[in-house]
């Protein structure tokens, strides 16, 4: 850690006590590891008292204080897994930290979202499943927005200098749906290259959500009444993703991105609609 420019740590979770060289301090897990020489204080949520995890009829709110290791634990909570099959994808999603116990103590959901780095599995669990957030502003306001659209790009997001994440609302009709996971990555412990979930809603509709191989989130949805076929994906996925979107870092090039993207779409169709995969040569 080399934050040697650091002169004040303030407990606080409102906005209004930001200024112009401050940094909310979530876990800190990326922060301490990367540094700063530009900030003068942290904004310390550690006391916020903000509860992890809030079931409600119409869904799941997660305070964006909420650590992995604590939601790792939700799909256990009595009787939530068989109402809300969607959090099958909790589990997985959190093994994509490939990250140890003391990450996942101190690493929390929102931390990850506003890192918003292509490989961020809180993105990808919370995009998959429509989770919407609410923002805190420095006005006193707030607003809400898809997390889908919150993160915009590699490491940049929809918020303003100021701004807090305070939860991200995961609703019933996502964590109703049947869901498919697909992860790959260059090495076996390494940060994900390509993710994708796909679900399918009580009512038919299919959604597919590609993370870590593009900058920022991309949904594809297909109403009951035009379900997919395996040419007319891959064309929806060409017209949604320009080769620019695609990422491109030392976990994976963007042209191999796009192939296995294209291979693991198509195994989600086919999984969720129930029929055969095509191969492609």
């Amino acid at each position: 850690m080399d934050m040697n420019t650091i002169e004040a740590v303030l407990p606080t979770a409102d906005p209004a006590h930001w200024q112009p060289g401050d940094a909310w301090l979530g876990g800190g897990t990326v922060l301490f590891s990367y540094g700063s020489t530009t900030l003068r204080r942290l904004l310390d949520l550690g006391q916020a008292g903000w509860e992890p995890v809030t079931v409600f009829g119409d869904g799941i709110e997660l305070a964006a204080t909420c650590t992995i290791a604590t939601l790792y634990q939700v799909p256990d909570s009595p009787g939530l897994a068989a109402l809300w099959p969607a959090l099958d994808l909790v589990r997985p999603c959190c093994d994509a930290f490939v990250a140890s116990f003391k990450i996942w103590n101190m690493s929390t959901v929102g931390g990850n979202i506003c890192t918003s780095l292509p490989a961020g599995p809180m993105t990808s669990l919370c995009s998959a499943l429509d989770g919407v957030a609410t923002i805190l502003s420095r006005d006193g306001g707030s607003r809400t927005l898809p997390v889908a659209e919150l993160v915009t790009g590699d490491a940049t997001n929809a918020l303003a200098p100021g701004e807090l994440l305070r939860s991200v609302h995961l609703p019933a009709h996502a964590l109703s749906a049947r869901t498919a996971f697909r992860r790959l990555s260059l090495s076996n412990l390494g940060r994900s290259g390509v993710l994708l979930i796909g679900r399918q809603d009580l009512d038919g509709v299919f959604v597919l959500t590609v993370t870590a191989a593009t900058k920022r989130p991309v949904q594809l949805r297909f109403p009951a009444a035009r379900l997919p076929g395996p040419r007319q994906l891959q064309d929806a996925l060409d017209v949604a993703i320009e080769p620019g979107l695609y990422h491109d870092d030392i976990h994976g090039l963007p042209e191999w991105r796009r192939d296995m993207t294209h291979r693991l779409a198509e195994e989600i169709r086919a999984e969720l609609l129930a029929e055969p995969a095509e191969r492609s040569a």
